[in-house]
């Protein structure tokens, strides 16, 4: 099946691009394949992990897998998270700001409101590892609702067919899909190397799927915070067939940036941000 849709890809390219040399992307080589990059995505991706500062990850003999997929694709060096604890994090990455939020309270002590990335992107899903249920508005075992944003907004009435448990095979079909690994896997209750694990079993999934080898499929590999130490430097990953092999950026963004550039992506202009006024997009730097 894997060869026949590269097959069918590379088809198509020299059908439509005649003379051009084209690869197909992959967990092997999932950057740098392409010098030019779509003008819209069809797909993009939001892998979140938890509370670690961006030098115990990258570069860390603790990760060798994350800090292998950084040299391979795009380093986002300055990132930074907004505030502590959790959920004002989650809030301000998918409403452009904490709404008020200061603590990590359920859906029933935060009740939002208003637009986010999911209500403008419209086609979202919402992938949460170990949740029990659709858009689950508690906690269960190793799933964590404060990690789940799309549960607080109660205005957001597709949270109950759009935000699902995360499978064996996740279902990136929609245009902006947001993926949490559980209490464990995220790296918030186990080790930089459990979780450095878990993703480098899982992320092959991504790159290796049909959406990203297809060629117009952009995914972030973040965190919500760091460990609480100064600056809230955390570490974050850019991927993208057209972003340079080992491209590190050094410019101050945060996750309001990542939101301006998702919807930039995926969405025709004139374009609508969920708050985060003022922000640049990570277009240009990553060549996405």
């Amino acid at each position: 099946m894997k060869k026949t849709l590269i097959s069918l890809v590379l088809l198509f390219n020299l059908i439509f691009f005649p003379g051009k040399v084209f690869a197909v992307p992959n967990s092997t080589t999932p950057c740098g394949v392409v010098s030019t990059a779509p003008a819209k995505y069809d797909h993009v991706i939001w892998l979140v992990f938890e509370n670690k500062t961006y030098n115990s990850v990258i570069g860390s003999a603790s990760a060798p897998y994350l800090t292998s997929l950084a040299a391979k694709c795009g380093n986002a060096k300055g990132m930074v998270a907004e505030t502590h604890p959790s959920l004002p994090n989650y809030i301000w990455m998918t409403a452009g700001s904490s709404k008020g939020v200061t603590d990590d309270g359920p859906p029933s002590a935060h009740k939002l409101t208003g637009p986010t990335i999911f209500s403008i992107v419209g086609d979202w899903r919402s992938l949460q590892e170990s949740m029990p249920s659709n858009c689950y508005k508690g906690n269960s075992g190793q799933y964590a609702v404060k990690h789940n944003p799309a549960a607080y907004f109660t205005d957001l009435t597709s949270c109950a067919t759009r935000d699902v448990p995360l499978t064996s095979t996740p279902n990136l079909s929609a245009k902006f899909t947001m993926i949490e690994p559980n209490m464990c896997n995220s790296m918030h209750d186990c080790s930089v190397s459990t979780g450095d694990a878990w993703a480098a079993g899982f992320i092959p999934k991504l790159l290796n799927s049909p959406e990203y080898m297809a060629g117009r499929t952009a995914i972030f590999v973040t965190f919500d915070e760091n460990d609480g130490s100064a600056g809230n430097h955390i570490p974050t990953i850019v991927i993208s067939p057209s972003v340079r092999k080992g491209v590190v950026v050094t410019t101050t963004f945060n996750h309001c940036n990542m939101q301006h550039t998702t919807i930039q992506l995926t969405t025709i202009a004139p374009y609508k941000w969920a708050g985060c006024p003022n922000t640049v997009s990570m277009r240009s730097p990553f060549n996405l």
